[in-house]
């Protein structure tokens, strides 16, 4: 280890789960066949001494492990020998099980424990069992605990909030009023005041080696208006003026952000934004604006960050519209357009309390408690998940490989699912099955269903995304540097910020920069300026995220926030207590509205002519929930999802 890493703390004990990573292809058939390498065993030693060490009763509490996280190492390997490998054979099968189970759901994310809360208030009596292949349940809407002195410090590593709530159906609405969601009370949860009570602006930082020093320039308003950061008192001017790049680029630049004039005039009403949603954020730039400088192009490329592409595949509306890209004014909008409300339906853990609340309802044991403020701090007995005595079931570490209604007469109306688990393959049988799954992962455990549904369930590539949280023993540095909030134009993190001032029940979030606090990280990865489709570049950007070891990337993390923090003090090597690192290769579900530049659209939203409608066609007595039956990764699709899926079982 040189010098450099030594400076970073790269050698300071954080447990690093992707140790296993790099034994994942000579292991993959001991997974399968339950032999375990003396390397495999080692592993698994050092894995299972990181979960007792990270809980004052040893119990099994994966929301504690730090380390590689999301699609984590054991949770994707017998999946892609099924899928990449066409693997048919998982030895000898077990039928632990002798029950019928009247409903068995193939996924524990948001949609599937949905599904089985909606059956099971159609059948309170039913037997249902949930399969999850992660060591966790939730999905997307994952939990993240660190341990620092005295402090229990609460994140989130996925689905982060409740978009607009008020305008959610009846059904979503009545699966909040079932688990206990009261809305009002979620609204005071939120510190509004946090960042500009001590001093916490937004800006832009630009790292030394991409753009020769290391500095950060905050910026009024222009691009974080959805938050309530502290003012600076720099005007647009001087703000640009900080800017390392090019004197040209900061004429245009200045000019970008500060034209008010109408340079689409020819363009009105819904015609000047049908004309937006049809050309490339850059393309209104260069065409309409006037922008030609490089530098501007090179600081803009990647802000518009949620579709994960550059501004070259982003549609100039979305652009301006959803990610406040600047030109609103200059392209003509309407200047009485509604501010973006603060995103303040939050848990402390994101949206990994509704999961939470959904699984104490159905299995009352697993946790105590019976409110929304004590499920942030109830601690979860992972023993009572699953368990003989209960009519619902969540059985983890669970990977399906085969899901197929059966042709014996004997078992007509039933359909049976295979799965391995620490390499053994078990079988069981239900009246019914939902598959609340990835939509591409179904063609390889149903292989029966018609071709055209397998390919339409192959068209949907969801999007690669890395979410990392840090917890820093104080936050000294960042209120010395005065800074709760970048983007980071051409860094490994697109964006940075202090985590959400939610406090909840027995939770307080941190009270001042003495106290411990998580820092968000955030990297969409993607191929710029290089004519590929959304889909071509979440496949590419998926092979990225799954060859780059976990020491890589917690090397990038410490280098950024040095960059980013130095100046106040920072020393990654005393201030970092844990990094975890939330890899999700299939992240957020492929949504059409992002990608307005490649998709065809048709008036009636459940036109068959959309890949995902016909991939969620129901098969005998198999059906399909998931946010990719809905081509949109919001919380409220997955739940609408699930509920359509039981109800086409019922």
């Amino acid at each position: 280890m040189n010098s450099k890493d030594l400076k970073l703390g790269m050698n300071r004990p954080i447990f690093r789960r992707d140790f296993l990573h790099g034994f994942g292809v000579l292991t993959a058939g001991a997974l399968a066949t339950g032999a375990l390498s003396s390397t495999r065993v080692l592993a698994e030693q050092i894995l299972a001494a990181q979960e007792h060490s990270d809980t004052e009763s040893g119990q099994y509490y994966p929301p504690a492990l730090t380390g590689m996280r999301g699609n984590h190492s054991g949770s994707f390997e017998v999946a892609h020998k099924l899928g990449r490998e066409g693997r048919a054979d998982w030895g000898p099968i077990q039928k632990l099980d002798s029950m019928i189970y009247d409903l068995v759901v193939v996924g524990g994310g948001i949609s599937g424990l949905s599904a089985a809360h909606f059956y099971r208030k159609e059948n309170p009596k039913a037997n249902i069992l949930i399969l999850e292949n992660h060591d966790d349940f939730g999905g997307h809407a994952k939990r993240n605990e660190f341990q620092v002195g005295e402090h229990n410090l609460i994140s989130y590593g996925g689905s982060s909030y409740l978009v607009a709530p008020a305008s959610y159906s009846q059904i979503v609405k009545g699966l909040l009023k079932d688990i206990g969601v009261d809305l009002k009370r979620l609204e005071t949860s939120f510190d509004k005041g946090f960042y500009k009570r001590h001093g916490l602006r937004a800006g832009l930082h630009f790292n030394k080696e991409n753009w020769g020093v290391d500095r950060t320039v905050p910026f009024a308003d222009t691009f974080f208006t959805s938050f309530p950061f502290a003012e600076t008192l720099l005007t647009l001017e001087e703000s640009v003026a900080q800017m390392p790049i090019s004197d040209a680029a900061k004429v245009q630049f200045l000019r970008l952000l500060t034209l008010k004039e109408d340079q689409l005039t020819e363009f009105k009403g819904d015609a000047k934004v049908e004309y937006l949603s049809s050309i490339s954020y850059r393309d209104f730039l260069s065409k309409h604006l006037g922008i030609t400088e490089p530098d501007v192009f090179a600081v803009l490329q990647d802000l518009a960050v949620d579709p994960g592409m550059g501004i070259e595949a982003v549609d100039a509306y979305s652009a301006l519209d959803y990610s406040r890209l600047p030109g609103w004014d200059a392209a003509g909008l309407p200047n009485d357009k509604k501010e973006h409300k603060f995103a303040i339906h939050r848990f402390p853990d994101g949206n990994a309390s509704i999961a939470r609340l959904l699984v104490r309802l159905m299995i009352p044991n697993a946790a105590p408690g019976n409110t929304m403020e004590d499920i942030v701090t109830a601690r979860f007995d992972y023993s009572k998940l699953d368990q003989d005595s209960s009519t619902v079931r969540l059985r983890l570490n669970s990977t399906v490989v085969k899901v197929e209604n059966n042709s014996d007469k004997k078992m007509a109306n039933t359909v049976r699912i295979d799965y391995v688990s620490e390499g053994q393959t078990y079988q069981i049988h239900a009246k019914g099955c939902v598959l609340a799954c990835n939509n591409s992962a179904i063609p390889y455990l149903c292989p029966e269903l018609p071709e055209p549904q397998k390919e339409a369930l192959a068209n949907q590539v969801k999007q690669p995304i890395i979410m990392t949280r840090v917890a820093f023993r104080n936050w000294k540095a960042l209120k010395k540097v005065g800074i709760g909030r970048v983007y980071s134009p051409g860094s490994y993190y697109i964006g940075m910020f202090i985590d959400y001032p939610v406090s909840m029940g027995d939770y307080v979030f941190s009270g001042g920069p003495d106290e411990p606090v998580v820092v968000d990280l955030y990297r969409y990865p993607h191929f710029n300026n290089q004519g590929l489709t959304p889909k071509e570049q979440y496949r590419q950007a998926r092979h990225e995220l799954l060859t780059t070891s976990y020491e890589t990337i917690e090397r990038k993390t410490r280098e950024q926030l040095t960059s980013l923090f130095a100046e106040g003090g920072f020393d990654p090597a005393e201030d970092i207590a844990g990094i975890t690192v939330n890899r999700w290769a299939h992240g957020y579900a492929y949504d059409m509205w992002s990608h307005l530049l490649f998709d065809q659209f048709y008036d009636d939203d459940n036109d068959e002519r959309y890949p995902h409608i016909r991939a969620r066609k129901p098969f005998g007595r198999i059906t399909i929930a998931n946010a990719d039956s809905a081509a949109t990764a919001m919380l409220e699709a997955a739940v609408e999802q699930g509920h359509r899926a039981v109800t086409e079982l019922l």
